[in-house]
């Protein structure tokens, strides 16, 4: 157990250090993502010190009951590339520019269209896209206009990671701690709706209060070039295609069709499409797909793999199962919401959720009650906690990447001032409020 704790230990603390230190390695022309690298090496420790066999890791990564890592990342991976490809299309810039050009020149307006349209489209795309997609378009926007983009930027983060929690494929953590408990979408919707729209609408009301002053002032008027989509029956295919995917994953324990073989079938049939329609309609290289094999998070794969690994490791150790014993002496509901709010800090939420899975499984016969509320105050935690530091989430490290390319000054101190004003009381009201519906 001990060696085991030493290598899982070391490997969060460099990968905390690399993110924020060096989150590129350079060889030559090349670069890689230090974040996945650091979790491969302390996965691949465990294996050449026997800690974990690699039948054990098989076993464990394929497991066929519920859900397992395999069928997260595909789902993740499918459900990440319909929308990156409407991004690929310039859907979404299309629609953040003319929300933007609705707001006219009143900031005020242009927060609160942002907020709503951010909040809107995380319900029912990827987060990590939506933020990935409008971070350019704010500081571009902002640059150009000569205000401060950073009530902007905060505003879109937050509202990615709060809204993200409504449905249960709003997030890959909501995905894997309710499949884990056979939990399904409607029964998911039913307890988290309200607690969502009340994080959400204190998140907003906390944003408008820390940036007010910045947002009434005058701003000029800034024209954006308007946003032509060269291949509208390629992006109503393709919105279409997510509308329904979404629609098939709410139904899934229904129709009993796994989760991620409806997210597989509906990404294999857009691709494929994609390219029929680029090279035999249009005769042309097929631009979008390809850039869309590009864009998608890869580094995601080995990342979680590598880090259930460890997980593996301290459950056959018995490690989750000390954990658990710790944990029962608190309330269910604020011990898990707010031990997995703070875990996800060191871990990343998507490690967090696989380790949360597995300490709840271990909780002793309890009354259904404390069993749903340890899992769905996880599910909170690993969104909300999202926003508590950059390391919380994937889409965090790559957000605060882009903004220091940019020139942006938001250094990782002034992030968790911010992300502490705002998480730490948005996780409180949602624990609350979920305990009212639970």
């Amino acid at each position: 157990m001990a060696l085991t704790l030493i290598i899982f230990s070391l490997t969060v603390v460099i990968l905390i250090l690399m993110v924020m230190f060096k989150p590129k390695l350079y060889f030559g022309n090349f670069s890689i993502e230090s974040f996945w690298l650091v979790a491969v090496i302390g996965a691949l420790l465990l294996v050449i010190f026997q800690l974990v066999s690699p039948s054990e890791i098989y076993q464990s990564l394929t497991k066929s009951t519920g859900m397992n890592p395999i069928k997260l990342l595909i789902i993740f991976i499918s459900m990440s590339g319909l929308s990156v490809m409407l991004d690929e299309l310039g859907f979404f810039k299309k629609v953040s520019i003319l929300v933007l050009k609705a707001a006219g020149t009143s900031q005020l307006k242009i927060f609160i269209y942002l907020y709503m349209t951010v909040s809107f489209l995380t319900i029912f795309t990827s987060n990590d896209i939506i933020i990935l997609t409008f971070t350019p378009i704010i500081i571009y926007f902002s640059k150009h206009a000569k205000i401060n983009p950073i009530p902007y930027l905060l505003s879109e983060f937050v509202a990615a990671n709060t809204w993200s929690l409504m449905f249960m494929i709003g997030n890959p953590t909501n995905i894997y701690l309710a499949s884990a408990f056979n939990i399904t979408f409607f029964e998911y919707f039913k307890v988290m709706m309200i607690p969502t729209i009340a994080a959400g609408t204190f998140t907003f009301i906390i944003l408008w209060v820390l940036f007010n002053k910045d947002l009434r002032k005058p701003m000029d008027k800034t024209i954006l070039d308007n946003v032509v989509l060269d291949r509208p029956v390629l992006v109503w295919v393709t919105l279409i295609n997510l509308v329904l995917a979404t629609t098939f994953l709410t139904l899934s324990s229904y129709i009993a069709i796994e989760m991620y073989l409806i997210a597989l079938c509906f990404l294999l049939f857009n691709a494929s499409f994609m390219v029929f329609y680029q090279v035999f309609v249009y005769k042309e290289h097929p631009a979008y797909f390809l850039n869309t094999v590009k864009r998608m998070p890869w580094n995601l794969m080995p990342f979680v793999i590598s880090m259930f690994i460890m997980v593996i490791s301290l459950n056959k150790y018995g490690v989750t199962e000390n954990i658990e014993a710790m944990l029962s002496n608190l309330d269910s509901l604020y011990g898990y919401g707010l031990t997995s709010f703070i875990s996800a800090n060191f871990l990343n939420n998507i490690p967090m959720s696989v380790l949360y899975a597995d300490i709840i499984h271990h909780m002793p016969l309890l009354p259904q009650q404390a069993l749903n509320r340890a899992i769905y105050s996880s599910i909170i935690g690993s969104n909300i906690g999202a926003y508590l530091t950059p390391i919380g989430a994937l889409a965090g490290m790559m957000w605060m990447r882009i903004l220091k390319k940019e020139d942006i000054d938001l250094s990782f101190g002034k992030f968790i001032s911010y992300g502490a004003l705002l998480s730490i009381p948005t996780m409180l009201i949602a624990l609350v409020v979920l305990q009212l519906f639970i």
